[in-house]
């Protein structure tokens, strides 16, 4: 792992809390910046993988934004091949699309995520 791929220069916010492993492979964590039941309606977390660390698959009703604050890692849509994603890069993932994301083996991997309140519900078909 080089410079470029450490966390340690660019982390503006908290890692926050380990991330339950019913959720991701490997170790996460998350923090969360603006709490889903806010006013606002679009919580939004500062999520770190530790190299190789994913989350599972999953989809989110009302589509989710990604933007990578760190590192190196990949993101794939169900039936498509994975994608590098890097420091600045911006996701844009479509509602009820099913998709995974995390860090590169030789790589941590920070990002802000967010997604739409919707009214049919929270993220959900979690599955390794």
């Amino acid at each position: 792992m080089d410079a470029s791929d450490s966390l340690s220069g660019g982390v503006i916010f908290p890692k926050g809390e380990r991330a339950a492993n019913e959720y991701f492979t490997g170790t996460a964590w998350v923090q969360a910046l603006v709490a889903g039941e806010s006013t606002f309606q679009c919580p939004i977390y500062n999520v770190s993988f530790e190299p190789g660390a994913r989350n599972n698959w999953h989809r989110h009703p009302g589509g989710q934004i990604l933007l990578v604050t760190g590192g190196r890692g990949y993101y794939q849509e169900e039936g498509k091949k994975a994608r590098m994603i890097r420091e600045g890069d911006v996701v844009k993932i479509p509602p009820g699309v099913k998709h995974w994301h995390g860090a590169a083996p030789d790589s941590r991997l920070a990002h802000l995520r967010s997604r739409r309140m919707y009214k049919e519900g929270k993220s959900n078909g979690w599955s390794p």
